[in-house]
């Protein structure tokens, strides 16, 4: 029976040791939680904007440009799979590389070559163990992405679509990631960013005509030419889709590891009170297992007596 008891009692201080690193996980993820969703929605509205400033040439022009043309030299396609850096978020990174493969194995059916790139550590490590090649990761910023990175991420799919040589080159590029909607739910997203299409479903429809209340879209003179201001607006509304799902995943990530610190922490708990009652258990056993020697002893003495 001390043998069971001194088990119990070092499992008591294994899962306290436990509990105070996920506790302080928790306290971490909420630190920093608050500047990653005024990150993620400051993004937004220069996001929109971009995309308007875009609406509005498409408007005032034919828009022709290489980034809005279908590719059809190449059945390669770019998947850039956005996961997190450390484990401890609970399904986050799972849902995402489940999409992934979803997505990877959909494109082969179609007859597409998908080409990985990965940003975060769980992501290439997950595809690193079923040998899918990983044509380039980016990691170390998954709960606080850089501009520098997103740059980075934006730079690699726009030379890879715009590429002459048709065997480096891609057609379209897919980006997977998980959009924060609040602090209990996150959805995963798999987007199309190239060839881009300049509105999103869910924007209003750019007219000219004054139809009442709704106010009439202003012309433009562009300056030196149409095409010039595409030359510069389109990769910054690339790297805008690609900066504002770096934040969407960040924000994503911190909230579930939040929340799943949170209940490993109460299940921690949960067990240190069942191993304190089996403690009990056990020592109260030992007790009584004591007395009954005892008494056993003082008969046995008083019957040798007589």
């Amino acid at each position: 029976m001390g043998g069971k008891q001194r088990i119990y009692k070092q499992k008591i201080r294994s899962t306290e040791t436990l509990k105070k690193v996920f506790r302080a996980m928790e306290l971490i993820a909420a630190s920093r939680i608050g500047k990653a969703r005024t990150l993620a929605d400051q993004s937004g509205p220069f996001e929109r904007a971009v995309t308007q400033a875009v609406a509005a040439v498409a408007l005032h022009t034919d828009f022709d440009h290489p980034l809005t043309r279908n590719r059809e030299d190449t059945n390669r396609v770019a998947v850039v799979c956005v996961t997190s850096d450390r484990g401890m978020a609970g399904a986050y990174s799972a849902s995402v590389l489940r999409a992934t493969e979803h997505l990877l194995e959909r494109l082969q059916e179609e007859g597409k070559e998908p080409v990985l790139y990965t940003s975060g550590r769980r992501g290439a490590s997950f595809f690193k163990f079923r040998n899918r090649p990983v044509e380039r990761m980016w990691s170390g910023e998954s709960d606080a992405p850089s501009k520098r990175m997103a740059s980075e991420i934006a730079d690699e799919i726009l030379e890879r679509f715009l590429d002459p040589d048709s065997d480096s080159a891609v057609s379209e590029v897919h980006l997977v990631f998980t959009r924060f909607q609040n602090m209990v739910k996150q959805n995963v997203e798999v987007r199309q960013v190239l060839p881009l299409t300049v509105v999103d479903s869910g924007s209003a429809p750019i007219s000219n005509e004054n139809d009442g209340d709704s106010n009439p879209e202003p012309l433009y003179e562009f300056d030196p030419s149409p095409e010039a201001v595409l030359d510069q607006i389109l990769p910054l509304y690339i790297f805008t889709r690609v900066n504002n799902a770096l934040l969407q995943a960040a924000t994503s990530e911190l909230a579930s590891r939040q929340r799943a610190m949170h209940t490993a922490t109460d299940n921690a708990q949960e067990l240190i009170t069942n191993y304190t009652r089996l403690a009990n258990t056990a020592r109260q056993a030992e007790i009584t297992q004591e007395i009954s020697e005892i008494v056993s002893g003082a008969d046995a003495l008083s019957a040798a007596k007589e």
